[in-house]
């Protein structure tokens, strides 16, 4: 049973949340085990991925779903409260094979709610969920949160066939999918409380916009970033770079930008099954009409083309055109997710206006495409764990 209430100033008056515990103290002990993680790596992880765990867990960003969803805290108030949230009930959550950084995130999101948490792992995706619990639990401080993390939160492997998907479904108020869009319908379809709430993350494509006057070294390096770590795995990585109104001279100087930048960034070894796979690409990219090259070590390509060129994608290919907004916009994929960017004046209103019409999910600078939020996919998904009760 909730035992804490936390009142908020909502744009509609008080509201006031029920907890098991008090989220603050729970977002403490998060950045307390944030400092810890500053000072260790464990293997399973690489520097960049853990370095973002690290920001993720910022006690900024973990109060941000709060004021959100809820509004912002008072201490007391003399109002009473017309809306009171309540927890929703036990979580489901599916996690895909090909992002396993995103597990840890959900994992750190939820737990937010104080609500049963079940982890249906990636079958073949790097563990890394388990690593973040297993290590979360041996060093976040004794309260609250440690004995959440030790009896509420759940971890599973299993197949798509297997029956404990049942299990899960059956008890779940909330399930949270991602991965494919039949993965996705088939969880759906399994026996679910008649009330419970469903999300589905599927396949998404993202790209990022860049203009030419915004462009500088560290911009660049950004771009390399949000691509490299996870190709065209990830549904925020770019599958597509637009440079807005740029002429084919400057297509072609921003590629060789990227290719004189590649090596100082990207420092790690390519493995010997991802540099074959690049120099495959690279002849049937060519053969299509790109114009293809390949970073040092093989670790990307990087191809040139006009938008009546076959689309061609491999899981190191990155392609890069010209284009102005309205072009990028009308060629934008029908599972259009992310837009990163990086542009001289965001804050141009037509911006707005072109993007209200438009599928896009996410618009957000080029080093934010890959930040997990509260809100995704267009879905409040966050906030409806919890039940609001008109009260009067």
């Amino acid at each position: 049973m909730p035992d804490h209430l936390i009142f908020f100033n909502a744009p509609a008056g008080t509201a006031v949340l029920a907890l098991p515990f008090d989220y603050r103290k729970a977002i403490a002990d998060w950045d307390k085990l944030r400092r810890h993680m500053v000072r260790h790596v464990p293997s399973e992880f690489t520097r960049d991925e853990w370095a973002y765990l690290v920001t993720f867990l910022e006690q900024e960003n973990l109060s941000k779903p709060f004021l959100t969803a809820f509004g912002t805290t008072v201490e007391s108030t003399n109002q009473a409260p017309n809306l009171l949230y309540r927890p929703r009930g036990p979580i489901a959550v599916w996690l895909p094979n090909n992002v396993s950084l995103l597990g840890p995130l959900t994992l750190i999101l939820l737990s937010l709610t104080g609500q049963t948490i079940r982890l249906k792992l990636g079958s073949s995706a790097q563990d890394l969920t388990r690593a973040f619990l297993q290590y979360a639990v041996e060093n976040v401080p004794q309260g609250e949160l440690k004995e959440y993390l030790l009896s509420q939160v759940k971890t599973d492997i299993f197949n798509r066939e297997d029956p404990r998907q049942q299990v899960l479904t059956k008890n779940a108020q909330i399930r949270v999918i991602f991965g494919s869009d039949e993965a996705a319908e088939a969880i759906h379809h399994l026996p679910h409380p008649l009330e419970s709430l469903g999300f589905s993350f599927v396949d998404r494509q993202s790209e990022a916009w860049l203009e030419q006057g915004a462009l500088n070294e560290q911009v660049l390096t950004t771009l390399i970033k949000v691509f490299a770590i996870y190709g065209q795995a990830g549904c925020t990585s770019p599958k597509r770079v637009i440079l807005l109104d740029g002429s084919k001279t400057a297509v072609q100087r921003l590629r060789e930008d990227l290719m004189e930048l590649w090596p100082t960034v990207v420092k790690r070894e390519t493995p010997m099954h991802q540099a074959s796979a690049n120099v495959m690409a690279e002849q049937w990219a060519s053969a299509l009409g790109w114009d293809v090259q390949r970073t040092l070590r093989n670790e990307a390509l990087l191809v040139v083309g006009t938008k009546e060129l076959s689309p061609f994608d491999a899981p190191m290919l990155l392609r890069i055109q010209g284009g102005t907004r309205e072009q990028a916009l009308a060629d934008l994929p029908p599972n259009i997710q992310t837009i990163g960017h990086a542009l001289e004046t965001p804050k141009d209103p037509n911006w707005l206006k072109l993007l209200a019409g438009s599928r896009v999910r996410r618009f957000v600078p080029l080093g934010r495409m890959h930040h997990f939020g509260s809100i995704w996919d267009g879905q409040e998904f966050w906030r409806q764990c919890f039940e609001p009760m008109e009260i009067s």
